[in-house]
């Protein structure tokens, strides 16, 4: 028994047409719209559903900056979900109910964020991605490396939050929802992945010393290093804001490029994230710049010249043209 992955994630926001042009633009399918809400689908059938914040607002609840307002995970059979329902039973507001016909289990998290469990809805997928050639091996033969005009995200492979109290809400997602420790940056920060064999992480938790909570990003799984590339130049012409990148995380090995969201916090594109399985000892890291990423572009690549933001424009065909 183990949790598969992200089934699911809803936003709750503030500029419903705002974001809406967002996911649409990021790569996402529309697949549901309603007045209050827009509901999108990866390639797998993940969801990223997002809500107005005035519906919350009309219930009741306090106006709050746009967010991510729960994180629904998949599981393989209603006997796993079973299972899992008697592990968080005793949790601060426990439900057990059907959403549009599909039975959802869940609590609130120690940082108080909506955890839901259910049957997975995703599909497998069989997609053709890059391979990269090395000194050792050369699989990629008669045949060039990809490039793609925008990105299409196969799922939401993890989200990252800052948490007032590491140790305890790390411990909820071990002891209730079988997560494992990848690596950590003690007293700081935890990775964990659903189980023993997975990527790298699918939850990461930081602890920073000013107490600040709340989301930091969500990050989207693309096939290959090209699509992180191809993705975040279609989106940077489309002109969204990068936050970070491109680059690459040390720690996971991941290729990346963060933008702003107008849903709250970040998303990512990534790409390539190391593979673990029970043999994995988790490793200790001190956070610095150079362990959060090997190489990074500040403010991102322009998408028409394929330079650093504010270089200067091309002025020849090749890149290395100069004026005489």
């Amino acid at each position: 028994m183990s949790v598969l992955g992200i089934d699911e994630i809803t936003y709750c926001v503030d500029d419903l047409p705002t974001c809406r042009k967002f996911f649409l633009d990021w790569g996402l399918t529309l697949v549901a719209e309603h007045g209050s809400h827009c509901v999108f689908e990866c390639q797998n059938g993940c969801r990223v559903r997002v809500e107005d914040s005035s519906n919350r607002q009309r219930q009741g609840a306090a106006a709050a900056p746009s967010t991510l307002a729960e994180v629904v995970w998949g599981v393989q059979s209603e006997g796993d979900l079973e299972q899992f329902a008697a592990a968080v039973a005793g949790e601060p507001l426990f439900f057990d109910q059907r959403v549009n016909g599909v039975r959802r289990v869940g609590c609130l998290d120690p940082q108080g964020l909506r955890v839901c469990l259910q049957v997975t809805r995703k599909r497998e997928l069989a997609l053709e991605c890059a391979q990269m050639n090395t000194w050792n091996a050369k699989p990629r033969v008669n045949q060039a490396a990809p490039m793609y005009e925008q990105a299409r995200p196969i799922e939401v492979g993890h989200v990252v939050f800052f948490v007032a109290d590491l140790a305890r809400t790390a411990a909820f997602y071990q002891t209730k929802l079988g997560f494992c420790a990848s690596d950590t940056y003690p007293g700081r920060g935890a990775f964990l992945r659903c189980a023993a064999d997975g990527g790298h992480h699918d939850l990461f938790l930081l602890q920073l010393p000013s107490g600040k909570t709340g989301l930091n990003h969500v990050a989207f799984t693309v096939r290959d290093i090209h699509e992180v590339f191809g993705g975040g130049l279609n989106f940077s012409r489309l002109g969204w804001a990068t936050q970070l990148g491109p680059g690459r995380h040390p720690v996971s090995s991941a290729y990346f490029w963060y933008f702003d969201c107008p849903a709250g916090g970040l998303v990512e594109y990534y790409a390539d994230e190391d593979q673990l399985t029970a043999d994995w000892v988790p490793r200790e890291f001190e956070p610095s710049a150079s362990i959060f990423a090997e190489w990074a572009i500040e403010g991102g690549l322009d998408g028409y010249t394929r330079r650093q933001r504010n270089a200067g424009s091309v002025e020849g065909q090749f890149l290395t043209e100069k004026k005489p």
